[in-house]
């Protein structure tokens, strides 16, 4: 659980924003789909495994947004999308992190003492705030692990997560009535070095 618990002593990890992103994916008329991604993003994780508590907080500076074309990053910049010179930045925070009943495989493999032996994350729920507005949002793990880093020589920990949020959630709704769909599929990959 990701809940507040006093008693819970988790390590906290900074997000690298070289090994943080958010890429999205929407259906564009009914023929190709349109990609892009938010990155440098930044944040803070919590993770205490073996108490299954984790807690997030993530900045996603909108300005970053990249879709490979930049006549289309500046559109959705725009008062009709993402209205950045208003709304700079999205948030995501977690409130409730969940763990599988079964120990990884590293923990199969190098045994319970090992940091590696601790429950993976199969789901983080949590709150969107995008274009001033906060609805809750449900990210689901495809993987989780830590790992003492090589180059780092600290812990690190990461994952990959997906998501489908409506848009208009958000009141962002151009085009709907049109054909660009109101579903948007979120890939995120978040790293954090502990502190």
């Amino acid at each position: 659980m990701g809940g507040a618990v006093s008693t819970v002593q988790a390590a906290t990890y900074d997000i690298d924003p070289t090994h943080a992103n958010i890429r999205f994916a929407i259906d564009h008329f009914g023929t190709s789909t349109n990609t892009g991604g938010f990155y440098n993003l930044t944040g803070e994780v919590e993770y205490e495994p073996k108490q299954k508590y984790g807690k997030i907080s993530i900045i996603i500076p909108l300005d970053k947004i990249n879709t490979g074309n930049s006549e289309f990053d500046e559109t959705l910049k725009g008062k009709d999308f993402f209205e950045v010179e208003k709304f700079p930045i999205a948030k995501f925070e977690s409130t409730q992190w969940h763990f599988s009943d079964q120990p990884s495989l590293f923990g199969r493999l190098f045994g319970a003492n090992n940091q590696q032996s601790s429950l993976p994350v199969t789901q983080i729920d949590g709150n969107l705030t995008l274009h001033g507005q906060t609805h809750p949002v449900t990210l689901q793990a495809t993987k989780f692990n830590c790992y003492l880093s090589p180059i780092l020589k600290k812990s690190v920990c990461g994952g990959d997560f997906t998501t489908t949020i409506d848009r208009t959630q958000w009141g962002i709704s151009k085009y709907v009535l049109l054909g660009i769909t109101k579903d948007v599929v979120l890939n995120i990959q978040i790293e954090a070095a502990k502190k």
